[in-house]
């Protein structure tokens, strides 16, 4: 049989006094006669007791816990904006809960659920891939919980976030493969309804007309952020006539995908195409070539993150900022011809 969690309604039904003052007692509070918290701390040692910060948080209508939902727990990217949220937090006093959409939306609105449910004190997401509705997450504001949205983020009129200029970076690693002699530079980017999707294409279009390219929309290819879908959209790429001469990835995982697919044509890199990607994963430097590659400033993500939703819970209402990082392109072996 399992043994059952001492509470401190066990221990105040023990000893005959009531619940708070057994609170109040292991709290040393000096209300409480100093023989009674003895015995009362006694007690607890005695029986292992052991607190229970979510129910006692319940009792004071505050929980002291932060949801945070990612997309995924794998890559060094997200592991390490929780990271940032949670050295944030923890000197505040809250703990967090970490749930994972698994790229899903049906998952995601699980998440939000489950979270609700928790009573948490605030969330903090970044948007599953094929999550293209915000019904979930205008339920988490009619809930009073305060809300806050990174890297991939949605409802920016309403809710505080915390991106990077993806715009401007897309650009410059545009211009960056131009320099380096490439004149066919395809892009092969995610769904279309997410912002990071939008702006780091937006960004790669502005490179290519700054250094006077025009697009070929063959080049320019959407997939669901998958590898096999990355895979898929390299074949097409490098069987068309105008083989594109350099590659940017909307991400690093994409970019590995097409790493492989090149190396089974015999196609070298970067003598043959140049490539270039976004989040600087650990493996970029791993790789071979060493990837080129847009750092974000990961944990800087998750502290900023976490610092809206303590603002929002110390001021007991929605706050609507935008808190915009630079990044830092890593130019290493995949994009540079000598």
């Amino acid at each position: 049989m399992k043994k059952k969690r001492v509470t401190l309604k066990d221990i105040a039904a023990e000893l005959k006094v009531s619940i708070s003052t057994v609170s109040r007692a292991l709290k040393d509070h000096p209300d409480i006669d100093k023989t009674l918290t003895k015995k009362i701390k006694a007690l607890a040692q005695k029986w292992n007791y052991i607190p229970n910060p979510l129910a006692m948080g319940l009792l004071r209508q505050q929980t002291q816990v932060i949801g945070v939902i990612v997309p995924d727990l794998v890559t060094y990217f997200f592991s390490s904006i929780i990271s940032g949220i949670e050295d944030e937090l923890q000197q505040a006093g809250y703990y967090i809960i970490i749930s994972s959409s698994k790229e899903s939306m049906e998952k995601e609105i699980e998440c939000v659920h489950n979270l609700l449910n928790l009573r948490i004190d605030g969330l903090i997401v970044c948007l599953a891939q094929d999550s293209n509705d915000t019904a979930h997450f205008e339920k988490v504001l009619d809930h009073d919980v305060p809300l806050v949205f990174f890297d991939r983020v949605c409802l920016e009129k309403k809710v505080s976030t915390v991106v990077v200029d993806n715009v401007s970076m897309a650009k410059d690693i545009t211009t960056h493969l131009f320099e380096n002699g490439a004149r066919k530079i395809a892009h092969i980017t995610g769904p279309k309804h997410l912002n990071i999707v939008k702006e780091r294409t937006e960004g790669y279009l502005k490179g290519l007309e700054q250094v006077g390219l025009l697009l070929d929309k063959k080049h320019l290819i959407h997939t669901d952020l998958s590898p096999n879908n990355a895979a898929k959209a390299i074949r097409g790429l490098l069987s068309l006539p105008s083989r594109p001469d350099a590659i940017l990835g909307v991400n690093d995982t994409v970019i590995f995908a097409t790493m492989k697919e090149i190396k089974n044509r015999n196609l070298k890199i970067p003598k043959d195409i140049l490539l270039a990607g976004f989040s600087d994963e650990f493996h970029a430097t791993v790789v071979e070539p060493n990837l080129t590659s847009v750092a974000h400033p990961t944990h800087d993500i998750g502290r900023n993150a976490a610092k809206l939703i303590l603002e929002q819970i110390q001021e007991g209402r929605s706050i609507q900022k935008k808190i915009i990082l630079n990044t830092e392109l890593h130019v290493r072996e995949s994009s540079t011809r000598h």
